[in-house]
């Protein structure tokens, strides 16, 4: 599938923890990497300064706080079925958090073609 503009696409929104981890690594990196060797178009994540999940505790950044568990979002959009190619891995992979997906239209999709690390 090639984004262009008007193109339907699917949302993939992660919802963990800073503190989560998977061999060995941050799991909102682990994340990254592994949609990034899958092929994906692109994927961001997002830290945030508060929230809270299924057990209510709730997760800040304060200064009395030597250690804080703060909300991260891993998001990334791509086809539907590169989307429910990756489900399955993910399940695996994240053991406690949300994803949630939905479906969203590309109003265009921009950038170097030579720029690859």
């Amino acid at each position: 599938m090639k984004l262009g503009k008007n193109a339907q696409a699917v949302l993939l929104r992660i919802y963990i923890g800073e503190s989560e981890r998977y061999e060995g690594k941050p799991l909102s990196r682990y994340l990254i990497e592994l949609f990034r060797k899958e092929g994906f178009y692109g994927a961001t994540v997002l830290r945030g300064i508060a929230g809270f999940g299924k057990t209510s505790r709730v997760h800040t950044h304060s200064i009395l706080r030597l250690s804080a568990d703060l909300p991260v979002v891993v998001e990334v959009v791509d086809s539907r079925e590169k989307i429910e190619e990756i489900k399955p891995v993910l399940e695996e992979i994240i053991s406690g958090g949300l994803v949630t997906e939905e479906e969203v239209t590309v109003c265009f999709y921009r950038g170097d073609d030579g720029e690859r690390e």
